[in-house]
């Protein structure tokens, strides 16, 4: 299979690069940035691209690939980093300049492959704090900015591209266009990768394990095609767990457990250990501190489960490639965004192997492989929720009035949004609660309440998001209900904050 070589340089949105070249069914891979010519070659790829990353060219640290991969005779593409990268590389200059960081405008210069049939303007997402002052001889400028002279850039003969902005995140128009462009058009890639290649791989490499495997599920779409696919391939070798920890939605675990024993054939098991994660997660506040707790107390869960059920070889998660990337243990030298329950909270005596069908793929990607295995439409509509719980939408220490409040709020929420019909158009919808208080009036009577944050955001892959603009009609319905049918609420706030530079989850 054709492929594209992803050089991750720490940038949070290399994994995206992967992600958009995947869209037009190109397979990508990210390795690390200073992988050697020698594997590099073994992996025969159509093209390379260089990712952003935090560093700046002129570092002592820096990171930087090996110098003999420039001269591959491959298309090159240098984002943001990567770009400064290429300029330094070839002789140009790079220079400190005042930080942009926002949507700014790229007006293009001249035709050249990589920006063919973009248009004359477009507004193209920047965050960097370098940039080129002098392009490299045989380079050109195709593209710039108000405060970038240089912010696109080509040496025609030799297919080597240095962009100064984001193509990979859908802040910036035509994004995918230009790697459509730039895989395509300049690496002659051909268009193979597919879910159903897929389904197909992993089920093979997952019945050649041996050993029976004990698979966490959680209802949510990941873990449960996790399940499905080693069904598939090994069938009641396999056991699902699902482990009630005392911080899910309201009437979640019953809905779990009649969702699994009604449309699948799994060994399925429940556990309910919500007073065991409470009292550790008691005074707890810190939310990386709470991250960890869930993510130690599961691995205990499933291990005493296999110590009495067992014998079991493998312990399966729903792991995918935004949770590697944020949790910080990437390929790359990305920096630990918030450690996610089933990758930066397993803890280091687990005597099970780790098994991660899913680890190289994209929601999305994801629930096009649900499809294929037969889930239900019910379930892929289902919004994610976080591993970790209620815990990370509470801010301050757990108690049970502030899960209360969580799951009533965030029912609410729910049910006006399927009341309006834009339930299943929207990415994720949920309601926070931290310690914050606002005085309100209820009657004649004054009352200092709490405040519920209601958070609602459109996305495609999880890795970037943008706040939903719901009608004031559908926002005025959640207010007034929370407030009126959850004694404790006094003022309900909505977050307009997109990610980046926030992240989906409050904590």
């Amino acid at each position: 299979m054709e492929k594209i070589v992803v050089l991750d340089f720490g940038s949070q949105y290399s994994h995206l690069i992967c992600r958009r070249i995947r869209e037009f069914s190109v397979y990508a891979e990210l390795v690390p940035y200073d992988i050697s010519p020698e594997e590099l070659q073994k992996m025969n790829p159509k093209g390379i691209i260089f990712s952003g990353g935090p560093s700046s060219v002129y570092n002592e640290d820096a990171p930087k690939p090996d110098e003999e991969l420039f001269n591959f005779d491959l298309p090159l593409l240098g984002i943001c980093y990567g770009h400064q990268l290429i300029v330094n590389k070839f002789g140009g200059k790079v220079k400190r300049a005042n930080k942009e960081y926002g949507s700014s405008l790229l007006s293009m210069d001249k035709n050249s492959g990589l920006l063919d049939g973009i248009g004359e303007s477009i507004r193209a997402w920047m965050s960097h704090g370098d940039e080129a002052e002098e392009i490299p001889s045989n380079f050109e400028v195709i593209g710039h900015t108000e405060n970038s002279h240089a912010a696109a850039i080509a040496n025609i003969d030799r297919t080597v591209f240095g962009i100064q902005f984001h193509p990979e995140v859908v802040h910036t128009e035509r994004g995918t266009d230009i790697l459509k462009n730039f895989v395509l058009n300049v690496c002659k890639a051909k268009q193979e990768w597919t879910m159903e290649g897929f389904v197909e791989k992993t089920v093979k490499e997952i019945s050649e394990i041996e050993g029976n495997v004990l698979c966490g599920v959680s209802g949510g779409i990941d873990s449960t095609v996790a399940a499905l696919l080693i069904h598939k391939a090994i069938g009641d070798r396999q056991t699902g767990v699902f482990v009630d920890n005392g911080l899910l939605r309201l009437d979640e675990s019953k809905e779990i457990e009649d969702m699994f024993k009604n449309n699948f054939s799994l060994n399925f098991h429940r556990v309910d250990s919500s007073e065991q994660f409470l009292s550790k997660l008691k005074g707890i506040t810190d939310p990386e501190q709470k991250r960890k707790i869930v993510g130690e107390e599961f691995i205990r869960v499933f291990t005493e489960f296999a110590k009495q059920k067992g014998p079991f070889k493998w312990l399966a998660q729903g792991t995918l490639y935004p949770d590697v990337i944020e949790s910080g243990v990437s390929k790359g030298p990305a920096a630990v965004i918030k450690s996610h329950h089933n990758v930066g909270g397993l803890p280091e005596w687990l005597n099970l192997k780790i098994l991660e069908p899913l680890r190289e793929l994209y929601k999305d990607e994801v629930r096009d492989v649900a499809r294929i295995l037969g889930v239900p439409e019910k379930l892929l509509k289902r919004h994610p929720f976080p591993g970790p719980g209620l815990s990370v939408r509470i801010m301050g220490e757990i108690t049970p009035s502030k899960l209360a409040i969580c799951r009533k709020a965030s029912k609410i929420v729910e049910e006006e949004l399927w009341d309006a019909g834009v339930y299943d158009k929207v990415w994720q919808a949920y309601a926070a609660v931290g310690d914050d208080k606002a005085v309100g009036v209820v009657g004649d009577e004054r009352k200092y309440g709490r405040i519920v944050t209601v958070r609602v955001v459109d996305s495609i892959d999880a890795m970037t998001a943008d706040w939903t603009r719901l009608p004031n009609g559908v926002l005025e319905k959640i207010s007034n209900r929370i407030t009126n049918e959850i004694d404790e609420v006094t003022w309900v706030s909505y977050v307009i904050s997109s990610k980046p530079p926030a992240t989906i989850e409050p904590q």
